[in-house]
C-alpha cells in the first residue's frame, strides 16, 4: 500500500482565514448555553449565502424574512428555558424537499406552485427547533453527478470554483463545505449525497431506506432514493440524522430507531473490513483514477493501524444493474410527467422520461422483485450464515475520479452523459438498489488539492456501526481541520 499521505494539502501557504463558522453541534451547544443567539447565527448565515451567490451559487431559494422571524422566536423560547436538539440552529434543505409556501423546483425551469405543507423531514427538523434558511440547488430531477442547469446556472465547488461539487445534492454540499450553513439535508438515489460529499470533503450519510421519511412521496424513485445529512463532522451529520429521522404515518418502510449521535461517541470495536477497489459491473469498465486508489488505500492503512483487520475483497454484485436502470428511469418519468411545462425540461430528461415510460409497469415490478435475491447474494458478504466471508464493513472509493470541471457535460447526449456518469461514479448506486446504509468519509486530496472520498458500506440497518467507525477515523485523520480557501483568495478561486 502507498505510503503517501493524501491529507497533506499541496501548494503555497494560504492567506489568513476568517473565523470558521461553528458546526451543527457547536451551534446547538452555544445557543443552549446562551453564548450566541439564533438571530445572530441566522443573519450571519444569510449574509454568507448572499455574498457567495456570484461564486458558489449554492441556493435556489431563500427564506430570509421567515427565517429571521423564526430565529427571533427561537431566541424567545431559549430565553424562556426551552431546550430542543436544534432550537435556533440554521440549516438548509435540498430543492427536492417540500417546504410550505415555496415551490419545489428540483432543478427544473418554469413556474411551479408552492408546496401546501412541509415534507415529513422538514416537519421533524422544525419540531427539533431548526431554522430552515433556504433550499439548495440540485440538477434536474437529481439525475446527474453535477449540479448545473439552465434554470439556475452552475453550482461550484468551494475548493475550486472551476470544478463541480458533484450532484445531485451539490448545492447542499457546496453550502456546508463553504461554511454557509453548519449542515444540510440532501437526498441519495444513486450516490447523490455520497458523491458530492466526496468531492467537497464532507461526511455524507445515506441512511437505511425509510430512516428519514421521503413523504409526500411514499417510495421515492421506486425505492432508490433516501434523504440524509451532509456535514463537516460525523457528530454534526449524526445530529442532523437524528433530528430528521422517523416515519410519516403512511410510509411503507419503518426501520427500528437508531441513535446516531450516541453511536458517534462509541468505539466500533475491532472489525473485519473488506477493501474493494474494483467497480461493480458497468458499461465502461474504466479503472479508478490512480489518485483515488492512492487515497483510499491510505485510508485502508489507517483503519489497519487502528486495529481493524483489512483485506482485499470482491463482493458478488451479480447483475444488479438490471434492477437499477428500470427503477431509476421510471422514477424520473413519474416526476417529469408532472411538470406543467415539459418543453422546458432538458432533452436528456425527456429521453429518460421516454425510457422510463417504456420500462415501467411489469419491468419495474420484476426489477423490484429481484431485491430479495440481491439482499441474499450481497448480504452473504457480511454473513457467514449465508455462506459468505462475514465482513463487518465494505470499504470502496466513493467515485472513480476527482471532481470534473464545470461544463464538462454540456451538450452531451443522454447516452453519452450516462456513460460519463457511469465512468466517474460507478461505486455508489448498488446500495440504493439494496436500500442499505453507507457513509462517505473524506479520503484526502489530489495533488492539485481536489477532495476525494471513500465509502463505508454495511448491511441492512447498520448505520450505528458505520457512524462509530467513521467517528473513529475522524478522530485519527482530523479531516475537519482542512477547509477550502476563502472566497477570492489568490490561487484559490
Amino acid at each position: 500500500m502507498s505510503s503517501a499521505d493524501p491529507t497533506e494539502r499541496p501548494g503555497p501557504t494560504r492567506p489568513t482565514r476568517p473565523a470558521v463558522p461553528p458546526g451543527l453541534v457547536d451551534c446547538a451547544r452555544e445557543l443552549a448555553e446562551g453564548r450566541t443567539t439564533s438571530s445572530g447565527l441566522v443573519a450571519a448565515a444569510l449574509a454568507r449565502i448572499e455574498a457567495s451567490r456570484g461564486t458558489l451559487n449554492a441556493f435556489r431559494q431563500l427564506r430570509t424574512e421567515a427565517a429571521l422571524a423564526e430565529a427571533a422566536e427561537a431566541d424567545r423560547r431559549l430565553d424562556a428555558g426551552e431546550r430542543l436538539p436544534l432550537l435556533g440552529v440554521p440549516v438548509a434543505v435540498k430543492d427536492d424537499t417540500d417546504v410550505a409556501g415555496m415551490p419545489t423546483y428540483f432543478g427544473c425551469d418554469g413556474v411551479l406552485p408552492p408546496a401546501a405543507a412541509d415534507s415529513e423531514a422538514v416537519r421533524r427538523l422544525r419540531a427539533a427547533g431548526a431554522v430552515v434558511v433556504g433550499k439548495t440547488n440540485s440538477c434536474e430531477l437529481g439525475q446527474w453527478a453535477f449540479t448545473e442547469g439552465p434554470a439556475f446556472g452552475a453550482t461550484r465547488n468551494p475548493w475550486s470554483t472551476a470544478h463541480t461539487p458533484g450532484g445531485s445534492s451539490g448545492g447542499s454540499a457546496a453550502a456546508v463545505a463553504a461554511g454557509l450553513v453548519p449542515a444540510a439535508l440532501g437526498s441519495d438515489g444513486a450516490g447523490s449525497i455520497r458523491i458530492p460529499a466526496a468531492w467537497t470533503h464532507l461526511v455524507g450519510i445515506k441512511p437505511q431506506r425509510g430512516r428519514i421519511s421521503v413523504h409526500p412521496h411514499s417510495d421515492a424513485f421506486q425505492g432508490l432514493t433516501v434523504n440524509g445529512p451532509l456535514a463537516r463532522t460525523v457528530a454534526d451529520a449524526a445530529l442532523l440524522l437524528d433530528a430528521a429521522a422517523g416515519p410519516h404515518p403512511g410510509d411503507p418502510h419503518r426501520p427500528p430507531a437508531v441513535d446516531a449521535s450516541a453511536a458517534a461517541r462509541r468505539d466500533p470495536g475491532r472489525l473485519r473490513i473488506g477493501l474493494s477497489l474494483r467497480p461493480p459491473l458497468t458499461l465502461t469498465r474504466n479503472a479508478p483514477h490512480p489518485e483515488v486508489v492512492r487515497a483510499v488505500t491510505a485510508l485502508a492503512e489507517a483503519l489497519a493501524r487502528l486495529g481493524h483487520h483489512v483485506e482485499e475483497a470482491r463482493p458478488r454484485y451479480g447483475l444488479i444493474g438490471l434492477s437499477f436502470v428500470p427503477r431509476a428511469t421510471a422514477g424520473i418519468a413519474e416526476l417529469a410527467a408532472l411538470h406543467p411545462e415539459p418543453g422546458l425540461l432538458d432533452p436528456r430528461t425527456r429521453s429518460a422520461l421516454r425510457t422510463g415510460t417504456r420500462l415501467g409497469g411489469r419491468v419495474v415490478r420484476a426489477a423490484r422483485a429481484r431485491e430479495v435475491r440481491q439482499h441474499a447474494r450481497i448480504g452473504a458478504f457480511f454473513d457467514t450464515a449465508l455462506g459468505g466471508p462475514g465482513y463487518d464493513v465494505l470499504l470502496t472509493p466513493t467515485t472513480a475520479a476527482p471532481p470534473p470541471r464545470v461544463g464538462a457535460f454540456d451538450h452531451l447526449s443522454a447516452w453519452r452523459t450516462d456513460l460519463a456518469m457511469t465512468s466517474a461514479c460507478p461505486y455508489a448506486w448498488p446500495w440504493n438498489v439494496l436500500g442499505w446504509p453507507g457513509v462517505n468519509v473524506p479520503a484526502g486530496f489530489t495533488r492539485d488539492g481536489l477532495p476525494l472520498g471513500a465509502q463505508l458500506l454495511g448491511p441492512s440497518r447498520s448505520e450505528a456501526l458505520l457512524v462509530s467507525l467513521a467517528a473513529q477515523l475522524e478522530a485519527d485523520r482530523r479531516w475537519y481541520e482542512h477547509r477550502p480557501p476563502p472566497l477570492g483568495a489568490p490561487g484559490g478561486r
